[in-house]
C-alpha cells in the first residue's frame, strides 16, 4: 500500500475531531475572558459598547418579536422605528445570519444573553472551520490544527472589533469555508454544494462575506501558483479557476435577492462626510501583532506569539518546498501591505473608506498568518535553524513596536510567559521527535503550546474589553427601566388609531427593545429623506444623521399622529455595573388620525420667518400654530454669556432651536435646559423652556459650555412661542376631516375617508423609496411626497386611499436569485449525469492508482 500523501487532505475523522476541539477551546476561551472582565453574563458590567448597546441588541430584540409575532410589521416594514422603515435592508445588514435564530431559544426579557450566545457560537464555529480547513490543506496532527484553529478565532480582530460588531463574525466563518469552496473547486469536488456555501456567506453577511470572498481567492491563487508547473498540470489548473469563478458567481446569484435590496438601500441611505484613510504607522501595526493592545485605528493581528512564532519560521523551513514558502510568503506580504495603501483599502471596503474602524479586513491577513504557521509545523516541529530564523523576526518586530502609544502594561509581560511556554513545547517537541516510543512528550508540547496560547488570549480578551469601556460610549445593561417602559407601552399602545412613543430610554433604538411606534431610529441604511424630514422639523440626531431621537414636542405629535407619549426620569445616574432603574409617566394627547385631509398643494413658504423650523412645521401641520418673533436682540455679556431678548404672547410656550449649540439655555425665573449640538455628528432637537410670562417679555440667558465653538451660532429665528389654543383648534380640525379608520397590515395602510374628500390626504410616514399609493380602486403607483410625509391626491370620488411599501430591488433581485438557482440545478444536473457514465480505460487507471496521476498537489 503507498505511503499516504502529506499534501493530501486529511481522513475524514481527523477533521471532526480538530473541528470539534477547536470549537470547544474557542468557546471556552471566550466565555473565560469575558469572565475575568467581570461582563455580562459572567459579572454585572455592561457589555453594551457603541453599536452593540445602540444597534445590534435592540435588533436581535425585535427580531424575536417578529418570528414569535409579536410585530406590527413584517419582513418588509418595520412600523416600529424611525415612523415606518426599510426592515429587509436592516434585516440583511444586522439579522440575516443563521445563528440569528438562536434568538427563540432565550426568553423576551434575556436578549443580551442571547446575542452573547450567538456571538460565542460564532467565535466557535470559526474555529472549527478553520481547523478543518488546515487538515485540508494539509496533513497533520489534529491537535495543532484545533490550537491553531483556535487562535484564528479569538485573534485581536474578534475580540477588538467582531464581539461587539457580531454581524462581522460571519465573515471571520467565511472565510476558511471559502477556501474549503476553493478546494473543492480546485479538485472538481461538490460542485453543488460549494455555490450553496457561498451563497450562505453572502446571505449571513454580505459584507465581511466580500473581504473573505477575496482572502479566498489569494489562498486559491497561491495553491493553483504552487502546484506542480508541467505542461499536464496547466489545464487542471485553468479548470480549477473556472470552476471556483462559476461557483462564486452562482452563490453570489443566490444570494442577490437580499444583497441587491441592501445595495439600493445603501444607495439612498443618509451619506456620512467622506473619510480619507491614512494609513498607520508601522510601529502600531506591529504592535498589534502583540497581546493586550486594542484600538481601533490600527489592524487587530494579535494570533498568539507561539503562533506568529512560528508562522514566521516558514521562510526559513527547508522541509516546505520552496515554491510553496515563496508563494505563501508573497501572498501574506502582498496582503499586509495592502492594508495601507489606498487603493487596495479602498477595494477591501468595497470602493468607500469606512467611518470608524478602517482595517475591517483583518481577519483575512490573521488566517493567512495562521496557515502559513501550519504548514511550516504540520510535518513536525521545524528545524532549530527555522525555529531561530522566526523567532529573531518575532523578537524585532516585538522591539520595533516598543514605542508604539497601542502597548499595554500587560503586553510584555504576556509575550514574555508565552514565549517561555512555547520554549518548553518546543524543546518538548524536538525531544519527542527523537524518542518516537514517548507518548508523554508530545501529549506535553501540545499542552504547553495550549497553556501559551490560551494564556494571552485571555489576557488580551481582559484587556481589550477594560480598554473599551474607558474609551468608548457604553449603554447600561437591559434592567428595570426597560422592563417598566415596556409594559407601560403595551398597556397604551393604540396602533393604529395613534402612536405611541417611549421616548428616550437608555441605549439606543429605543422602541425596538420597549415597543411603541417612534421616531428613534438607527441604522446604517437610515434613509436620506427621513433623517433630512426630520431635521427640517427640529428633530435632533446621532451618528451624523444616522440616528435620529424623538422630539417631546406637541407639534411634532400632532403631525405624525402621537397620542400618548411616554417620560422618563431616572432614579440614579447610569452606571457601568448597574441596571438602570427610572419612573416612567404617561400622558395621552388628543391628535389627528395617521391619515389627514389636506389642501392640495402646502401654503407656499413666506414671510420673514419662513426659513425657520417653527415655519416648517406650520406647513406640514397645515396650520399656523406658532408666534414666532423677529430676529430677537441680542446681548453680549462680559464673561462670554448671551441674553436673547423678544415679545411673545402671554402664555404661550416658548421653545428653543438651536441646532448647533452646546451650553444651556435659560429662560428668566425658570431651569437650565442643556444643548448638546455638534455638527457633523450631532444634531440639537429643539426644546421647551418655559411659558411667557403675564408681561410678553421673553429673555433667554446662553450660557456656552466651556471649549466650545468661540462664536455662538445661532439660527436667524431660534425662538417660537407655540399658542395651544390654534394647536387644539388645528387639531379638531384636521380630526374632522381626517380618516375615519385606519387599518394596517406588515406593509400596509388603509385609510377610510369622509365622502367628498379632496385635496390630498397626508399619511404620517416619511416618503422613503419604495412606497406605492392609489386612492379608491385606482392601481398602486410610486407614492407623492408631501413636504416629507407619503401624500395620495384626491379627486373627491375616492373614498379610501392605500399604501404599500415594498422595499426597492425585490423583483429584480428574485429574478437574479432565480437564474442562479436555474443555474445550481443546471450544475447538478450536469454533475450527476458526468458521475453516471462509466470511466474509460485511461480515466480507469488514473482512479485506481492515485499514486501514478500526472497531477500532482502540491501545499
Amino acid at each position: 500500500m503507498p505511503p499516504a500523501d502529506e499534501t493530501e487532505p486529511a481522513p475524514t475523522r481527523p477533521r471532526l475531531r480538530a473541528a470539534a476541539g477547536a470549537a470547544l477551546l474557542a468557546g471556552l476561551l471566550f466565555c473565560l475572558a469575558g469572565r475575568l472582565s467581570g461582563s455580562y453574563p459572567f459579572g454585572s458590567r455592561t457589555r453594551n459598547i457603541v453599536d452593540l448597546g445602540q444597534q445590534y441588541l435592540p435588533y436581535h430584540a425585535y427580531w424575536r418579536k417578529m418570528l414569535v409575532g409579536e410585530t406590527h410589521g413584517d419582513l418588509f416594514l418595520n412600523w416600529t422605528s424611525g415612523f415606518g422603515s426599510n426592515f429587509l435592508g436592516d434585516f440583511g445588514t444586522y439579522l440575516s445570519s443563521p445563528f440569528g435564530m438562536l434568538v427563540l431559544l432565550f426568553p423576551a426579557d434575556r436578549p443580551e444573553l442571547a446575542l452573547y450566545v450567538i456571538t460565542a457560537a460564532k467565535t466557535a464555529t470559526a474555529a472549527a472551520a478553520m481547523a478543518a480547513l488546515l487538515l485540508t490543506l494539509r496533513r497533520g496532527p489534529w491537535p495543532v490544527a484545533a490550537v491553531l484553529g483556535t487562535a484564528y478565532a479569538l485573534s485581536g480582530w474578534t475580540f477588538n472589533y467582531g464581539a461587539t460588531v457580531p454581524m462581522w463574525l460571519d465573515g471571520l466563518v467565511a472565510f476558511p469555508l471559502l477556501c474549503l469552496v476553493g478546494e473543492w473547486a480546485r479538485r472538481g469536488r461538490r460542485p453543488v454544494l460549494g455555490p450553496l456555501v457561498v451563497g450562505l456567506a453572502w446571505f449571513a453577511n454580505f459584507y465581511t462575506a466580500y473581504m473573505a470572498t477575496i482572502g479566498a481567492a489569494v489562498v486559491l491563487a497561491v495553491r493553483l501558483l504552487t502546484a506542480d508547473d508541467t505542461a499536464d498540470a496547466r489545464r487542471p489548473r485553468l479548470y480549477g479557476l473556472l470552476r471556483a469563478a462559476r461557483t462564486v458567481l452562482i452563490g453570489i446569484g443566490l444570494a442577490a435577492p437580499l444583497v441587491t435590496v441592501i445595495f439600493l438601500a445603501t444607495r439612498v441611505a443618509d451619506p456620512t462626510p467622506p473619510t480619507a484613510f491614512a494609513p498607520a504607522a508601522w510601529t502600531d501595526v506591529l504592535a498589534r501583532l502583540l497581546p493586550a493592545t486594542a484600538s481601533v485605528a490600527t489592524p487587530a493581528l494579535f494570533i498568539g506569539t507561539p503562533a506568529l512564532a512560528l508562522a514566521l519560521t516558514l521562510p526559513f523551513n527547508r522541509a516546505v518546498p520552496a515554491r510553496v514558502r515563496t508563494g505563501w510568503v508573497a501572498a501574506i506580504v502582498v496582503v499586509t501591505l495592502s492594508l495601507q495603501w489606498e487603493p487596495t483599502h479602498l477595494l477591501w471596503h468595497a470602493g468607500a473608506s469606512p467611518n470608524g474602524i478602517p482595517y475591517r479586513q483583518t481577519f483575512v491577513l490573521c488566517g493567512l498568518l495562521l496557515i502559513a504557521a501550519w504548514l511550516s509545523t504540520a510535518q513536525g516541529l521545524p528545524r532549530p535553524a527555522a525555529l531561530l530564523g522566526g523567532g529573531a523576526l518575532f523578537a524585532a518586530a516585538a522591539l520595533a513596536a516598543h514605542g508604539s502609544r497601542d502597548i499595554d502594561r500587560w503586553t510584555y509581560p504576556a509575550v514574555a510567559a508565552a514565549a517561555a511556554l512555547g520554549v518548553l513545547a518546543a524543546a518538548a517537541a524536538l525531544l519527542a521527535g527523537r524518542h518516537t516510543d514517548s507518548r508523554l512528550l508530545p501529549v506535553l508540547a501540545v499542552g504547553l503550546l495550549l497553556a501559551a496560547q490560551a494564556g494571552e488570549t485571555l489576557v488580551t480578551g481582559k484587556r481589550i474589553e477594560e480598554q473599551q469601556l474607558a474609551k468608548v460610549s457604553w449603554a447600561p445593561r437591559l434592567g428595570p427601566w426597560h422592563a417598566d417602559m415596556t409594559r407601560a407601552v403595551a398597556e397604551k399602545d393604540a396602533w393604529p388609531r395613534h402612536r405611541t412613543d417611549p421616548g428616550e430610554v437608555p441605549g439606543g433604538n429605543d422602541v425596538l427593545l420597549v415597543g411603541g411606534e417612534g421616531a428613534d431610529y438607527y441604522s446604517s441604511l437610515t434613509a436620506d429623506t427621513f433623517s433630512r424630514t426630520l431635521a427640517g422639523l427640529g428633530f435632533g440626531y446621532y451618528a451624523k444623521g444616522r440616528h435620529p431621537v424623538s422630539l417631546d414636542n406637541p407639534v411634532a405629535d400632532a403631525i405624525f399622529s402621537i397620542g400618548t407619549r411616554m417620560r422618563s426620569t431616572p432614579k440614579a445616574p447610569l452606571a457601568l455595573d448597574r441596571q438602570p432603574e427610572a419612573t416612567v409617566t404617561v400622558a395621552d394627547t388628543p391628535v389627528p388620525p395617521l391619515v389627514t385631509v389636506q389642501p392640495r398643494t402646502p401654503e407656499p413658504a413666506s414671510g420673514p420667518t419662513s426659513d425657520s423650523v417653527f415655519s416648517r412645521q406650520e406647513r406640514v401641520l397645515g396650520h399656523t400654530v406658532y408666534d414666532v418673533p423677529a430676529a430677537p436682540r441680542r446681548t453680549e455679556g462680559p464673561d462670554g454669556a448671551t441674553t436673547l431678548t423678544a415679545s411673545c404672547p402671554a402664555g404661550s410656550q416658548v421653545w428653543f432651536w438651536a441646532p448647533e449649540y452646546q451650553g444651556t439655555a435659560t429662560l428668566a425665573g425658570r431651569p437650565p435646559v442643556g444643548f448638546a449640538g455638534k455638527l457633523p455628528s450631532v444634531l440639537g432637537p429643539m426644546q421647551q423652556l418655559g411659558t411667557v410670562p403675564a408681561t410678553g417679555t421673553v429673555r433667554i440667558g446662553l450660557s456656552p459650555k466651556p471649549g466650545a465653538k468661540p462664536r455662538l451660532k445661532l439660527p436667524v429665528h431660534p425662538v417660537g412661542c407655540l399658542v395651544p389654543e390654534r394647536l387644539i383648534a388645528a387639531v379638531q380640525q384636521l380630526t374632522a376631516t381626517g380618516a375615519t379608520s385606519v387599518r394596517t397590515t406588515g406593509h400596509t395602510i388603509t385609510a377610510d375617508l369622509p365622502p367628498g374628500s379632496t385635496g390630498t390626504a397626508v399619511i404620517a410616514v416619511p416618503r422613503i423609496s419604495g412606497w406605492r399609493c392609489a386612492a379608491g380602486d385606482a392601481p398602486l403607483a410610486p407614492a407623492h411626497s408631501r413636504l416629507g410625509l407619503l401624500a395620495v391626491p384626491l379627486d373627491g370620488k375616492a373614498t379610501s386611499v392605500t399604501c404599500s411599501f415594498r422595499p426597492p430591488g425585490v423583483k429584480l433581485a428574485g429574478a437574479a436569485g432565480a437564474t442562479a438557482l436555474a443555474a445550481l440545478l443546471a450544475t447538478a444536473l450536469l454533475h450527476r449525469r458526468r458521475t453516471r457514465e462509466p470511466a474509460g480505460p485511461q480515466e480507469f487507471t488514473t482512479r485506481a492508482h492515485p499514486a501514478r496521476s500526472t497531477e500532482k498537489t502540491a501545499v
